[in-house]
């Protein structure tokens, strides 16, 4: 069977609102136009995953329970769009417990590779964190920074600090998949990262 394409996804600040720790159901709200960016993806042909680390239950701020919760939820809301993924990928450990699954290590991606049998040479990360281009560079994929959440203050002080550069720039996720689709789909282009892609 042939190895999919894929892009990666963070969770908050990439699909819904940053909201700092995501403690209740009823902080739960999609960015607009998201859904539309995630189905535009998988109609391109590319699998979707969301990547996500969540140390909430880790440092006592609410129950795992609530994550998943918070997931099944994320997949309805995104579904009564006309949007799915092929997975969710969750880090559950606080930073201090030093895994190989919290974002920027690649321990979720490496996972999820190998049970949706993915194609990380031609992969992206995106998300509103110098952790998801961190991740992206790690694992050899092109990193696009989404603008919403907390991508702004990452662009402008905290990626020159860590001397990462993305490949792509975006507004939001809808435009971040367009950019990706346009990529994907351009003639010649076998979804590779290139010489210029700062990787």
């Amino acid at each position: 069977m042939l190895k999919r394409p894929v892009v990666f996804l963070d969770r908050d600040g990439t699909i819904n609102e940053e909201v700092g720790y995501l403690n209740h159901i009823s902080r739960l709200r999609l960015i607009p136009g998201a859904a539309e960016g995630i189905r535009r993806l998988r109609e391109a042909g590319l699998a979707v995953v969301i990547v996500t680390n969540q140390s909430g239950p880790a440092r006592g701020y609410f129950p795992e329970t609530l994550v998943h919760e918070v997931h099944r939820e994320l997949l309805r809301r995104l579904a009564a769009q006309g949007a799915e993924v092929d997975g969710i990928y969750v880090c559950l450990h606080a930073p201090e417990a030093r895994c190989v699954c919290r974002k920027p290590n690649p321990g979720l991606i490496l996972r999820a590779a190998e049970e949706l049998n993915l194609d990380l040479s031609r992969a992206w990360v995106v998300g509103d964190r110098w952790v998801d281009l961190e991740l992206a560079r790690r694992v050899g994929a092109r990193g696009v920074l989404v603008l919403t959440g907390y991508g702004r203050g990452e662009l402008e002080y905290v990626l020159p600090a860590k001397g990462l550069r993305p490949h792509l720039v975006a507004q939001d996720l809808r435009e971040a998949a367009e950019l990706i689709r346009k990529d994907f789909l351009s003639p010649g282009s076998d979804g590779s990262p290139r010489p210029d892609s700062g990787r």
